[in-house]
């Protein structure tokens, strides 16, 4: 099988690095360009030294021009940003966003969440939102790929499955998530330099975080139900991870073991969705450096409710490793080429 020529754009952010990283093991991409704004003419390896050694392209300014020699095209980039290379795509081209400019099905509603016009409305239809354990098998006929978000990839996919078969409610759901620092990029350093970001666990987004929009979405998507749900972001002093713990009630009738055995039924051809046995104490130390999701449902006090505890890798599943779980998807590749 020929190699895939790709160019990654925003390749020095904590994601792009990532990105790099694993599309370096996988024997059918050929990393054609790596192209940014203020880091032209640099090499890659400036950004992180382990790809000191590593032949790769010094890193350019995009332009369309780039996207002749080319099939794929991954973007770790500022919000906004993609809409403008989608534009310019030529017919042999694949689109791969890593941010949120394709995440909305309403040009309305990423105005209201992030502040700016969408500037590719008429490409928003024909791209896909693809988590892809739960609609992956849809997006070969699509050009332009939407890769979830970090926190919503570790809520959706053990939500999901509970609410299209109705075992639990779909009111006063808390869903309390802990995010390693890289989740909110190179900048986070400078948005912290007078505190000590590697000492503090915060809050932020608290109500109105942008992923809102997102799981609030595709809840409705996937289950056509409206769910209600507070959703709390947290920052902490580790590098890398995430952890998200759902409260949530139970139908009548169902307990902790059916929702168990939904899940594991559910997932269980999913090379990268793990359901782990009844109470376990799960932490992102068991998914980092994976593109692993390890799900554990956890009995409370009450009979009538339940904790989920669900742990990825933000840079991997919820980021740079279902970028290429969906590459693999898309262009027949062996699913975990690059992911192993």
């Amino acid at each position: 099988m020929a190699k895939l020529n790709a160019l990654v754009a925003g390749s020095t952010g904590y994601i792009g690095v990532q990105l790099i990283k694993l599309l370096m093991k996988h024997k059918y991409i050929n990393i054609k360009y790596l192209c940014g704004n203020s880091s032209v003419g640099k090499k890659i390896s400036d950004y992180d030294k382990s790809l000191l050694q590593k032949k790769l392209p010094k890193i350019i300014k995009f332009n369309k021009k780039l996207l002749n020699d080319v099939d794929v095209i991954f973007t770790a980039l500022p919000n906004g940003e993609a809409q403008d290379i989608s534009k310019n795509l030529n017919n042999h081209n694949t689109l791969i966003d890593l941010a949120a400019d394709f995440r909305l099905e309403k040009a309305s509603e990423y105005l209201k969440w992030y502040k700016q016009k969408h500037r590719a409305t008429h490409l928003i239809n024909k791209s896909l939102y693809s988590l892809p354990e739960i609609n992956g098998k849809d997006l070969k006929k699509y050009q332009i790929i939407s890769c979830p978000g970090c926190y919503p990839t570790s809520i959706l996919l053990p939500l999901i499955p509970l609410f299209k078969d109705n075992l639990v409610k779909t009111k006063n759901i808390t869903i309390d998530s802990k995010s390693g620092y890289s989740g909110a990029g190179r900048g986070v350093h400078k948005k912290y330099k007078d505190k000590n970001l590697y000492e503090l666990l915060s809050a932020y987004g608290v109500g109105f975080h942008r992923h809102n929009s997102e799981i609030d979405q595709m809840l409705k998507k996937f289950t056509k139900k409206q769910i209600n749900f507070n959703f709390t972001p947290h920052l902490t002093p580790m590098f890398r991870g995430i952890l998200s713990t759902i409260y949530i009630d139970l139908e009548t009738g169902i307990n902790q073991s059916k929702v168990i055995k939904k899940l594991s039924n559910f997932y269980k051809k999913d090379s990268f969705v793990k359901i782990m046995k009844a109470d376990a104490l799960i932490s992102t130390n068991d998914v980092i450096n994976s593109n692993n999701c390890f799900i554990s449902v956890c009995k409370t006090k009450y009979k009538d409710k339940i904790i989920i505890l669900s742990a990825i890798d933000n840079l991997i599943k919820g980021g740079a490793g279902q970028a290429i779980q969906n590459l693999n998807i898309k262009f027949n590749f062996p699913l975990k080429a690059a992911l192993k």
